[in-house]
C-alpha cells in the first residue's frame, strides 16, 4: 500500500497524525517537501470534503433561517481553514487538487447568499488566491465575482471589486491579450444590458474604473459606457451621465499604468525660453531695489508664459480626451438622448445633466440638431435656476456648421432678456459674456447695430459690465474690425479681416509656423550679405588708398563686383531658387543695364572733369555723390529681388521638395517659443517699447473651440469686493511669513559675524558654586578698596590750600 493511500489508523501508529501539527506549520513543510507530505494532503483534503458535505446538509436542514448555519460556527471555521490551506498548497499538487478550484467556485456560486459573512469572505479569498496562482481562469470566475458584489456584504463587495480591477490591470500590464479582454468585456457588457439594477450598476462601475485607469481604453468600452445613458433604471443613467460629464475632472491614481495611451495623453511640461539679456539685467544691473523689481517682472513673465502654454496644450486635440470622442454613431446618440430628455419626468438636476451631455456631443462632433436650440430658448430667463449652466450648454452646442438662422432666435432672446437698462448688473455682464462666446463660434450672428449698442456698455460704472464690453471689443478687433467704430478699432493685426461665410472652409496650404522658419533664414541671409559687403568695402578702401587710379573707375569696378557677389550668394543659397531667378531674369537684367548706363554716364562726366586740373577736388566730391546714388540703386535692386523671391517661392527655402525634416519642426517650435517669450517680456516691460508685437489675443480655431469645455463660472460676473481692514491685515501678515525680522542695513553691516569674544565666553562659563562665591567676595573687596582710595581732584586742591599734605 502506498503512503498516499494510508488510513487514519496507520498515520496515527506511525506518529504522523496531522493533529500534532497546526495547518500553518504543515503548510510550510509541504511547500518545502511536497512529495513527503502527500499522505497529510490526502487527509486534509478528505476532511475538507467531509466538512463541505456536513455544511451542505446543515444548510439544507436550516434553509428557512435568515442566518443559515450561523448557529454552529465550529463547522464554518473548520471549513474555512481547510479551504485556505488547500488553496495555498494547490500549486504544489496540480494533479491531486485539479478539481478543487472548480468545486470551490461551484460552492460559492450555489450557496453564497446563505453563507455566514466570515466564511463567505474566507472562501472568496481562497478562490482569489487560486485565480492569482492561475489554477483557474479568470474568465470562468468573472461572473461569480460580479454576482458576489451584488450581495449586501460591504467587505465582500470591496474584496471582489478590487480583485477584478487589479487582475485585469495586471493582465494588461506588459501586453494586451485582445481575445481575453474581449471575452471579459462581453461578460460585463451582458450584465450592463440586464434590467436588474444591482448587476448593471456594478458592471458600469467596473467599466468606468477600468476606463479611468486606462486599462480598457478602447472604443468598445467607451461606447458601452455611453449606451448606459439609455438604461431603463434612472440610477444607471445618472451614473453614466455623471461619468461622462466629470471625466475631465478625474485625476489618475498614483498606481495607474504607464501604458502607451497614457504616454500619448500625458501633458508635457511647458517649454519657456527667455533672452539672456533680460535675465542678466534682472540679476546684475541696477540697484538692489531695481533688481528686485526686474526679478519680480521676470517671474511674472515666466508664469504667464507657462500658463498660456499649459492652456494651449490642454486645448489641443492631441491632449484632450473624452469617452464621447469614441461614439460610433454620435448623431444617433444625441438624437436619442434628446428625445428622452423631452419625454422624461426626472428631476431638474437630471435634466440639466442630460442637456449638458447633448450639448457637449453636438459641439464635439459638429452635429446639426436643429430642435435643440428652440428647446433651450424656453429656459433662457435671468430668474431661471442654474441659468449659467444652461447658457454654457447653449454656447457649447454652437459651432460653424450650424446654420445661423437656427441659432438667431436663441441669440436674440439672450440679448433681449439679459442686456437692457432695467436688468441687474450681474445679468448684463452674463449676457454680454455669453454673446461674446457665441460670436466667437458663430460670428455671422452679430450685426453692426447690435454690436455698437453692446459696445456702449464699456462706459458703465459697473466693473463687470465694462470688462465684458471691452472683451467683446477685443474679439471683434480680430474677427471684423470694420464693424466697430473707428475709435474702438485700435490697431488690429488685420484691418481687412472678415468672418468666413457659412460653409466656407479654409484649406491650409503650408505647415503652420513655416513662415517663422523662412523669416529666420532671411535674417541670417541678410546678416551674411551685410558681413560680405563690409568685407568688400574694407578691401576696396585698402586698394583705393594704395593705388593712385581714377576714383570713377574704382567706383564702377566696386559696384560691379558687389552686384556679381550678390548674384552669386543668391544663386548658391538653394537649388530651389533657380526657377525663381529665371522667372525674374528679365527685370533683373533690365535693372542691371540701367545701372550700367548710369555708371557709363558718371565715368564720362568725370573724365571730362579730369581734363581740368584746377577742379580736382570738385571731381572727387561729384564722384562721392554719384557713388552714394549707385549704392542706393543697388539696395533697391536687392529689395526688389527679395520681394520677387518671397512671392514666387511656395515651399520653404531649405527644402527642395517642400518636405520638412524633424530638425525643421524642432526649429519651428523653438521660434514659436521665442516669439511668445518676446510678447510676454514686452507686455511686462522687460523689453524696449520699439519691439513690434502683435495683439496678445488670438482667435482659436473651430476644432480648438469644440474641444474646449465652457465653464459656467467664467460666464458669471466676478467683481473683486473691497476687503475689510481685518482681511487686509491678514493678507499683509501672510505676505510677511517668509520674511525675517526687520533690521536696518547699518545694523546688519555692523553686526559681528565672527565668533564670540572672551568676555562673552566668560559670561557663559560654567563655574562651581564655591568659585562663584569667591569671585563675588573678591569683587566686593576690590570695590571697598577703591572707594577708600578714591579722592577727587577738588578735595586735593582744598587740602593743599589749607596747608595739609597727604602722605604718598
Amino acid at each position: 500500500m502506498s503512503s498516499a493511500h494510508l488510513s487514519l489508523e496507520a498515520l496515527a501508529a506511525s506518529g504522523r497524525s496531522s493533529e500534532k501539527l497546526s495547518l500553518t506549520s504543515l503548510q510550510s513543510k509541504m511547500k518545502c517537501d511536497p512529495e513527503g507530505y502527500e499522505a497529510e494532503l490526502g487527509l486534509v483534503h478528505g476532511q475538507f470534503n467531509s466538512s463541505l458535505e456536513l455544511f451542505e446538509q446543515q444548510a439544507a436542514l436550516s434553509f428557512a433561517s435568515i442566518s443559515g448555519v450561523a448557529a454552529d460556527p465550529a463547522v464554518a471555521k473548520d471549513l474555512g481553514d481547510r479551504a485556505t490551506f488547500l488553496a495555498h498548497v494547490a500549486p504544489f499538487y496540480p494533479g491531486r487538487l485539479a478539481e478543487f478550484p472548480g468545486r470551490l467556485a461551484e460552492f460559492l456560486r450555489s450557496s453564497a447568499r446563505s453563507l455566514p459573512s466570515g466564511l463567505r469572505c474566507t472562501v472568496t479569498q481562497a478562490l482569489i488566491l487560486l485565480v492569482n496562482r492561475k489554477m483557474i481562469d479568470m474568465r470562468d470566475t468573472l461572473a461569480l465575482f460580479m454576482e458576489l458584489q451584488t450581495l449586501g456584504d460591504r467587505a465582500l463587495r470591496k474584496l471582489a471589486f478590487l480583485h477584478v480591477v487589479h487582475g485585469i490591470r495586471k493582465m494588461n500590464q506588459k501586453h494586451k491579450n485582445e481575445a481575453t479582454n474581449r471575452s471579459l468585456q462581453n461578460v460585463l457588457f451582458s450584465l450592463l444590458q440586464q434590467e436588474e439594477e444591482t448587476k448593471a450598476k456594478q458592471s458600469l462601475i467596473m467599466l468606468c474604473e477600468l476606463h479611468r485607469r486606462k486599462v480598457w481604453f478602447d472604443d468598445r468600452t467607451a461606447n458601452a459606457i455611453c449606451t448606459a445613458c439609455f438604461h431603463p433604471a434612472s440610477r444607471i443613467m445618472i451614473a453614466a451621465l455623471s461619468f461622462l460629464l466629470d471625466y475631465e475632472k478625474i485625476e489618475d491614481d498614483s498606481d495607474s499604468d504607464a501604458s502607451s495611451s497614457d504616454d500619448e495623453l500625458s501633458h508635457q511640461s511647458p517649454h519657456v525660453t527667455l533672452s539672456k539679456e533680460a535675465a542678466y539685467k534682472a540679476h546684475h544691473k541696477g540697484t538692489a531695489a531695481s533688481k528686485k523689481k526686474k526679478k519680480a517682472k521676470l517671474q511674472r513673465a515666466i508664469r504667464s508664459m507657462k500658463r498660456k502654454q499649459r492652456l494651449s496644450s490642454e486645448n489641443s486635440s492631441s491632449n484632450y480626451y473624452s469617452p464621447l470622442n469614441h461614439l460610433k454613431d454620435a448623431q444617433g446618440f444625441a438624437e436619442k438622448l434628446f428625445s428622452r430628455l423631452q419625454t422624461c419626468n426626472e428631476r431638474f438636476e437630471v435634466k440639466m445633466m442630460m442637456l449638458k451631455v447633448v450639448a457637449r456631443t453636438v459641439g464635439l462632433h459638429h452635429l446639426i440638431l436643429l430642435n435643440f436650440y428652440p428647446f433651450l430658448q424656453k429656459y433662457v430667463q435671468p430668474h431661471q435656476r442654474d441659468v449659467t449652466t444652461l447658457l454654457a450648454a447653449a454656447v457649447q452646442a454652437c459651432h460653424d456648421m450650424v446654420p445661423p438662422d437656427a441659432v438667431e432666435p436663441l441669440f436674440k432672446q439672450i440679448v433681449n432678456q439679459f442686456v437692457h437698462d432695467r436688468s441687474r448688473p450681474e445679468a448684463i455682464a452674463v449676457g454680454i459674456n455669453v454673446v461674446r462666446e457665441i460670436c466667437l463660434r458663430m460670428p455671422l450672428l452679430m450685426n453692426e447695430d447690435l454690436l455698437q449698442d453692446l459696445v456702449l456698455y464699456k462706459k458703465s460704472h459697473e466693473k463687470a459690465i465694462s470688462a465684458a464690453a471691452r472683451s467683446l471689443i477685443s474679439l471683434f478687433r480680430e474677427l471684423c474690425p470694420s464693424m466697430l467704430v473707428k475709435k474702438d478699432r485700435g490697431r488690429p493685426s488685420d484691418p481687412t479681416a472678415r468672418p468666413k461665410a457659412y460653409g466656407e472652409v479654409s484649406v491650409a496650404s503650408a505647415v503652420p509656423g513655416v513662415e517663422l522658419l523662412q523669416n529666420n533664414e532671411d535674417d541670417e541671409d541678410d546678416d551674411s550679405i551685410g558681413s560680405d559687403e563690409e568685407d568688400i568695402d574694407a578691401e576696396d578702401s585698402d586698394d583705393g588708398g594704395s593705388v593712385g587710379i581714377d576714383n570713377s573707375v574704382s567706383c564702377g569696378s566696386d559696384d560691379e563686383n558687389a552686384t556679381s557677389d550678390d548674384e552669386e550668394t543668391h544663386a548658391s543659397t538653394d537649388d530651389n531658387e533657380c526657377g525663381d531667378e529665371s522667372l525674374e531674369g528679365d527685370s533683373v537684367h533690365g535693372e542691371d543695364s540701367s545701372s550700367a548706363e548710369d555708371l557709363d554716364e558718371v565715368s564720362s562726366d568725370e573724365v571730362d572733369e579730369d581734363e581740368d586740373e584746377d577742379d580736382d577736388e570738385d571731381a572727387k566730391a561729384d564722384c562721392g555723390d554719384d557713388s552714394e546714388e549707385i549704392n542706393a540703386a543697388e539696395t533697391s535692386l536687392r529689395a526688389l529681388k527679395k520681394l520677387a523671391e518671397t512671392k514666387l517661392s511656395q515651399p520653404p527655402s531649405d527644402s527642395a521638395d517642400g518636405i520638412l525634416s524633424n530638425e525643421d519642426f524642432q526649429r519651428i517650435k523653438q521660434l514659436k517659443a521665442k516669439k511668445e517669450a518676446k510678447v510676454a517680456l514686452t507686455k511686462h516691460g522687460l523689453l524696449g517699447k520699439g519691439v513690434e508685437t502683435k495683439s496678445a489675443f488670438k482667435v482659436p480655431s473651430s476644432d480648438q473651440l469644440s474641444f474646449k469645455r465652457v465653464d459656467p463660472a467664467k460666464l458669471e460676473a466676478h467683481v473683486k469686493q473691497k476687503l475689510s481692514k481685518e482681511e487686509r491685515l491678514a493678507l499683509v501678515k501672510a505676505g510677511r511669513e517668509e520674511r525675517g525680522k526687520y533690521q536696518a542695513r547699518a545694523a546688519i553691516k555692523q553686526k559681528k559675524t565672527g565668533g564670540s569674544s572672551n568676555k562673552q565666553k566668560e559670561h557663559r562659563k560654567v563655574m562651581p558654586k564655591a568659585a562663584k562665591r569667591a569671585k563675588v567676595h573678591r569683587s566686593r573687596q576690590e570695590k571697598k578698596r577703591k572707594q577708600g582710595r578714591s579722592v577727587t581732584q577738588v578735595e586735593l586742591t582744598m587740602l593743599h590750600d589749607m596747608g595739609i599734605s597727604l602722605p604718598i
